[in-house]
């Protein structure tokens, strides 16, 4: 028996059902958060390992884009179209909330450079081969930020199931069992007392007839 150190009185047993309650009903909302939490978690490993085929996909598909465009056009001419780039790309970071948990949100952001001539790029040397892989090669970063950010959902989301997980044990097997332990005590301690003031009471009175 668990019991904490309070004063052994009828208030205290009042306050101590007070706390008990509250913490069975901190207990369920725990509980219920975990639950979700996990649910969550499941649905995101599932959409991971799809994201990831599709990503190995794509990267493949991508390489053999860039294979071919170089020998189309030969290697010294693929590097001499792309040498100069027509865009710039950032990554911008957002934010979303899955059950309190922060989650980053990310997003490309392009812009147009500003050059000079603006058809250096893909007309003296360059193919449609070299084309289409560009174009890929757009798609699978994107696929790869998607993925970076679900891997990033992932890892916070699982530290936040552990985290709730120590806090619903914590309750279930320390708190709520101490609680009890304490009104349980309390309640012992006040029947005693109030068996030993009905006895003296008791003698007194003889004392009083005789």
């Amino acid at each position: 028996m668990a019991v904490l150190n309070v004063n052994l009185t009828r208030i205290e047993s009042i306050n101590m059902k007070k706390s008990l309650k509250t913490a069975q009903k901190g207990h369920k909302l725990l509980k219920d958060k975990l639950d979700e939490l996990i649910k969550k978690i499941l649905e995101l490993v599932k959409k991971n390992q799809e994201l990831r085929k599709q990503t190995d996909e794509m990267l493949k598909s991508t390489y053999q884009n860039f294979r071919l465009a170089k020998a189309v056009i030969g290697e010294s001419y693929m590097e001499e179209a792309l040498i100069i780039p027509r865009k710039s790309v950032s990554v911008e970071i957002g934010e979303t909330s899955v059950m309190s948990v922060k989650i980053p949100k990310f997003y490309f952001q392009e812009k147009e450079c500003e050059i000079e001539n603006k058809a250096l790029y893909g007309f003296a040397y360059t193919t449609s081969e070299l084309d289409r892989a560009i174009e890929s090669f757009a798609e699978v970063s994107e696929k790869l930020l998607e993925l970076a950010q679900n891997e990033k959902a992932i890892e916070l989301i699982s530290a936040e199931i552990e985290k709730t997980r120590r806090r619903v044990n914590a309750i279930e097997n320390v708190t709520i069992p101490n609680y009890k332990d304490t009104i349980k005590y309390i309640g012992l301690k006040l029947s005693e007392d109030e068996r030993a003031s009905t006895s003296r009471l008791m003698k007194i009175k003889e004392m009083l007839i005789k």
